[in-house]
């Protein structure tokens, strides 16, 4: 495909989404052969989609930087392999040459009295309570599965819900269409004014405050620190994230822990808030409510910021399922997608990448990209059954590009060697280019800003 020729399809619908001018996605070029097309589902265009839309939003910012407008983005070429290999980048993954631990032995499918049941078990918190939910013997897989067998899929999933777990019922039709982005609110205010940026580093001078945990999130603002954002992370010192999670997805930024339940660290913490152009959040709803730091309050406050917040099942979802938890998998499960992708003897299955997560996390980074070039001062939504939902209705196996799919496709022009904080890691290569350093170790960096 020549740049202007052809146009994306999944491409376009993304763009869209994110309210971008529709001329100019014939700017986005596809090259090379990448993989994810196993299963029923269009994951490869899915995938192709979302980086090529955040590609897009990176170049329109840098060109109203430099003092034009969004007419005079750069073309830019996607590699397919490149995306392929970000989107499983937790796969391929080694930390000192170790294969990181995905998912522990009570994360899976279980088979109940009328169906099955997704269990999400990798933090020790959520094991806890799903063995106090269930009144498991022992945390076991043996126990799990006799604990499951004799009860309905939807009484685990509320037997573990209820006590802060995680168990979804596999459903069999999808789930509720969901918008693929939702922009909620503009402050009428501007954000700080950003100067012209380096080539290739848009985003530089940005500050991000980072309040994500696990893929989708951390993913979208490992993004934006390799466009050239100051990314913080910040943590509760409560809630530790695994360090072969982080390792994954701590590139491109800074970590540290603030209680927002103290003084002290509340106050550090409107602090950073009070210097910083954009925050990203993936707590479930009402969690930073609590504390006076959701999205409404944040714009109340500090109306020049970008605000872009994350959650699982939808904003517009029914009933409790808006405020719950809930992971890639979980999504997978309960929109009907794993039983989609069943195998023959009835098993559910699953995508061949965490798809929702990484789609979700470079759209919420095109979305941040976006706000910034149009002024600041706005509030987005973004949802991993959002993006389940444009995966199952939106988005087809037809397309410009090529179908990313070939035998061709190899990983390895796409890994790097990196140290960091937790020893030399072999890690994927953003499609946007090279971090250049590894991350430091979770909760070890201190609260505050690099200067500009």
């Amino acid at each position: 495909m020549t740049i202007g020729e052809e146009r994306d399809g999944g491409t376009a619908q993304a763009w869209e989404a994110l309210g971008g001018a529709p001329e100019l996605v014939g700017r986005v070029r596809y090259r090379g052969v990448g993989s994810l097309t196993e299963g029923p589902l269009p994951v490869a265009e899915l995938a192709r989609a979302t980086v090529g839309a955040c590609g897009l939003a990176a170049a329109e910012l840098a060109a109203v930087r430099a003092g034009g407008g969004a007419a005079d983005a750069a073309p830019l070429v996607v590699e397919e392999g490149a995306v392929a290999t970000a989107f499983v980048s937790e796969r391929h993954l080694r930390v000192d040459g170790r294969a990181p631990v995905t998912f522990a032995p009570l994360s899976g499918f279980w088979r109940t009295a009328d169906g099955w049941v997704r269990t999400h078990a990798n933090y020790p918190h959520h094991e806890a309570a799903l063995v106090r939910a269930l009144r498991l013997p022992s945390a076991t897989p043996d126990a799990l599965r006799a604990a499951t067998l004799g009860r309905t899929a939807v009484e685990v999933q509320e037997l573990a819900y209820g006590e802060r777990g995680l168990a979804v019922a596999v459903a069999r039709e999808y789930g509720d269409p969901q918008p693929l982005m939702e922009p909620v609110r503009e402050s009428g205010a501007r954000g700080r004014a950003l100067g012209a940026a380096p080539a290739g580093r848009p985003a530089t001078g940005v500050r991000v405050l980072d309040l994500t945990r696990v893929i989708a999130g951390p993913v979208a603002t490992r993004t934006l620190g390799l466009l050239g954002a100051d990314v913080l992370r910040i943590d509760p010192p409560g809630l530790p994230e695994a360090d072969d999670a982080y390792a994954d997805t701590g590139f491109g930024k800074r970590s540290a822990l603030l209680d927002l339940a103290g003084t002290g660290d509340r106050a550090v913490f409107e602090g950073l808030l009070a210097e910083a152009d954009v925050v990203v959040t993936g707590y479930r709803p009402g969690a930073l409510e609590q504390y006076g730091f959701g999205a409404r309050e944040l714009l109340e406050r500090w109306p020049g910021l970008v605000v872009a917040e994350l959650c699982a099942w939808g904003w517009r979802a029914r009933g409790p399922w808006a405020g719950r938890r809930g992971f890639d998998s979980l999504v997978q499960a309960g929109y009907g997608i794993a039983a989609v992708c069943a195998g023959p003897g009835g098993e559910p299955g699953v995508l061949p990448a965490q798809a929702l997560d990484h789609g979700t996390g470079y759209l919420m980074a095109a979305g941040v990209l976006r706000a910034l070039a149009e002024g600041g001062g706005r509030g987005l939504r973004f949802s991993l059954a959002g993006t389940g939902s444009w995966l199952v209705r939106g988005l087809s196996r037809a397309g410009a590009g090529g179908g990313a799919g070939s035998s061709e496709y190899v990983a390895e022009p796409w890994l790097r060697v990196t140290p960091s904080g937790y020893g030399v890691l072999r890690h994927a290569a953003s499609p946007f280019g090279e971090w250049g350093v590894g991350p430091s170790r979770w909760g070890t960096d201190r609260a505050g800003w690099l200067p500009r």
